[in-house]
């Protein structure tokens, strides 16, 4: 396979990934503050303050901001390089790259995902049609991803979508986790801590769809301890960090012929960051949990370096 070709396929795998968690971040972020319990939480100023920071675009100002200006920068402006309507024609564009290797019902699923939001009206959009939007961008998602696993053949070609799906999904967790404690950093400051912190742990597992698996398996009221363990360090939540670096490492194996990988390799790289999150627990994080914040997003772009110039370099 040309570098090129598996630089297009593990593009692909990320983009598709990415505008997954950014749809599902704009619905459950902005729907649940209208029923939030206190009114920092409500605040329209605080909810798309929140949103603006999970994508990169930070506003701590005290410029105004409206609803419609963000969710269109957010959706479906083409200007803004973190937009969803950019995520899908990147996506795209790299399916076009890789044609003749992935299966035609990936593309045509690929392609219509692309004119579905191509062709959603702005003015809808900003107006009245989030929920719309969002839940649809999810549900092709799904579909993407189920097409992947279900007409691909379990090979390179698989491993590398795989490998950009796995390792875009531990960094938009990462990125969401880390904008909800963002938030209630910010709601402690207004001293309503002990209902808001509540509520938007609750809200962080919602944006990682893990809110009805972390109630069966912890059985107890999301706090900072049994939310943070749950989606960094349990390797049965779909969802967490800690699973995705093992779907990494377990991708990365297939490219690699190596028994004995040398210490400058992907691989080695690879899995010596997913064994020293493995054992790591939940206290030691928390004792300065945004300095491991930016540890690990570090590491997760030292993995995506590394592979690209190992891998995909041409």
């Amino acid at each position: 396979m040309l570098a090129r070709v598996a630089n297009n396929l593990f593009w692909m795998g990320r983009y598709i990934e990415r505008s997954e968690h950014v749809a599902r971040y704009l619905c459950v972020n902005y729907f649940s503050s209208l029923d939030a319990p206190n009114d920092h939480s409500q605040s329209r100023q605080f909810v798309l303050k929140s949103m603006l920071f999970m994508v990169g675009d930070p506003h701590d100002s005290d410029e105004i901001l409206y609803d419609k200006d963000v969710l269109y920068d957010i959706g479906l402006n083409p200007e803004k390089s973190y937009s969803i309507i950019n995520c899908v024609k990147l996506a795209r564009e790299n399916a076009n790259s890789a044609r003749d290797i992935i299966s035609t019902e990936l593309y045509e699923a690929i392609n219509k995902f692309y004119h579905y939001v191509l062709n959603y009206s702005v003015e809808d959009y900003v107006k009245k049609g989030l929920y719309d939007f969002t839940t649809n961008i999810m549900e092709f998602t799904a579909i993407l991803k189920a097409k992947v696993r279900t007409t691909l053949l379990f090979d390179e070609v698989y491993s590398i979508i795989k490998l950009g799906l796995k390792l875009d999904r531990a960094t938009q967790v990462i990125r969401i986790i880390n904008a909800k404690y963002h938030d209630i950093l910010v709601i402690s400051n207004q001293k309503e801590a002990s209902i808001g912190s509540s509520l938007e742990w609750s809200t962080l597992l919602k944006c990682v769809e893990s809110y009805d698996m972390m109630n069966r398996f912890q059985k107890k009221i999301p706090n900072s301890v049994n939310t943070l363990d749950f989606l960094i360090l349990n390797e049965n939540c779909p969802r967490s960090v800690i699973n995705s670096l093992n779907g990494v490492a377990e991708h990365i194996q297939v490219l690699s012929s190596e028994k004995k990988p040398p210490k400058d390799s992907t691989i080695f790289l690879v899995n010596k960051i997913y064994t020293e999150y493995k054992y790591k627990y939940i206290e030691e994080i928390e004792v300065d949990f945004q300095t491991f914040i930016e540890k690990i997003l570090n590491d997760l772009v030292s993995i995506s370096k590394k592979m690209e110039k190992e891998y995909f370099n041409y």
